[in-house]
């Protein structure tokens, strides 16, 4: 078949090209430093004594909280991470506001608490300081200064508050995933999240690349002319159909690469973020799901003659991506609610939904069996549709054609 010939050339072409073999590489990079660097960042501890001005009122905080947090909170060579410093309390409220401010004008401080005689009644803590998007600090700061107010009042009532804080001590609860046929493995939230989130990820990304890919790949031969010359040698839709399936294959040659690679990485790590049970359904509903939407890729695609407009017309498609994503936590805490049930329907968003419910609770057979004929009638009847507009639509140069000429082509025998 000839739509196999452009298959094999269109997808030849692009793999052996330099953009390809780089982005294999820099593409896996640029995810492990957008998805590991800002944690580690945010978990490298202080390497050096921070310094906090401290305003008690109440006389009592200062000392038992200077305790505590020497005790849970040290730097990386043993010493105390955080230093308090007494500030004066004689003065009025405005004076030692403009004396505490002039010290972190002048780096002597951090910043400072400032903590009012009625603290134990009201609860309020004040806190200013140059920066105060410090969360990891402030945290910590609020969370042992609540323990502190907190023990204060239980001696205040007369109870003890060792005794206290061991009757509410917090409990571990595992998570158990129990399956249909009673069988139960243990499952956290994040190997649950993830098993979804990845595969709607690498989607998105298939549409993203590859769907603009094929956009731009019609635009240029179009502008060129060289389309005309492919079209004496094979039929617009051996045409259409070589370039969905070769840059599909392209797309999902980079998809198992990189999954490969993050699936050893995960076992190797011992870090269970997949249900490898799970990954062959969601794969089927992955190659339907891009199929369908580059078939409306060569149907949108085909009427533009510059690639801003394929910009243009690939964002809009792929806000269809971004939708399911917005309704991920809805999804995953009451998985089959009518309104989740209902959107899974939908052919753009069947695969983006149906992927977020397998790995937390497995749909019934007859939606997995329904959705997958859906997706299977809505790819061939959108390849339909595309090889009638891409007959006519690759052949047209000038003016962008309108709805009731696009329905006019689509009808044309």
């Amino acid at each position: 078949m000839k739509s196999l010939d452009v298959a094999k050339w269109e997808f030849m072409e692009k793999v052996k090209s330099k953009a390809f073999i780089i982005s294999l590489v820099v593409m896996p990079l640029i995810m492990v430093v957008f998805g590991i660097l800002p944690g580690l960042l945010a978990s490298k501890p202080d390497d050096k004594a921070v310094v906090v001005g401290m305003i008690d009122q109440t006389g009592t905080i200062m000392a038992p909280l200077h305790a505590r947090l020497d005790e849970k909170y040290k730097l990386p060579n043993g010493t105390p991470n955080y230093i308090l410093r007494q500030l004066s309390t004689d003065a009025s409220p405005e004076e030692q506001k403009v004396q505490a401010n002039r010290l972190i004008s002048d780096k002597a401080i951090e910043g400072y608490f400032s903590i009012p005689a009625t603290v134990y009644d009201s609860g309020k803590v004040e806190y200013r300081a140059e920066n105060v998007g410090n969360i990891r600090m402030s945290e910590r700061f609020s969370r042992t200064i609540e323990e502190v107010i907190v023990e204060h009042r239980l001696k205040g009532q007369g109870l003890d508050p060792t005794l206290i804080r061991k009757l509410i001590a917090s409990i571990d609860i595992k998570s158990i995933k129990v399956s249909e046929k009673g069988e139960e493995k243990e499952s956290g939230f994040l190997e649950t999240f993830f098993s979804a989130y990845i595969v709607i990820m690498m989607l998105m990304f298939l549409v993203l690349t590859s769907g603009q890919l094929l956009i731009r790949s019609v635009v240029e031969e179009k502008s060129n002319r060289v389309i005309e010359v492919l079209l004496s040698s094979c039929s617009s839709r051996d045409l259409m159909v070589g370039k969905i399936l070769g840059l599909s294959g392209l797309g999902i040659l980079q998809i198992l690469i990189w999954g490969s690679i993050g699936l050893a990485l995960s076992l190797k790590s011992g870090t269970n973020i997949f249900v490898l049970q799970n990954l062959l359904l969601s794969a089927v509903y992955l190659v339907l799901g891009y199929l369908l939407y580059s078939a409306i890729f060569v149907a949108a695609g085909s009427p533009v003659t510059t690639e801003q407009e394929a910009q243009q017309i690939t964002s809009y498609v792929s806000l269809f991506l971004v939708f399911p994503i917005v309704l991920a936590i809805p999804a995953m805490q009451n998985p089959n609610s009518p309104l989740i049930k209902i959107l899974s329907f939908i052919p753009l968003l069947t695969p983006a939904f149906m992927v977020m419910r397998i790995p937390i609770q497995m749909p019934e057979t007859w939606e997995i069996l329904t959705t997958i004929g859906i997706m299977i009638v809505s790819c061939i009847g959108m390849m339909w549709v595309a090889g009638k507009i891409f007959r006519i639509a690759i052949l047209v140069y000038g003016k962008r054609p309108t709805i009731p000429e696009l329905i006019r082509w689509i009808r044309t025998p």
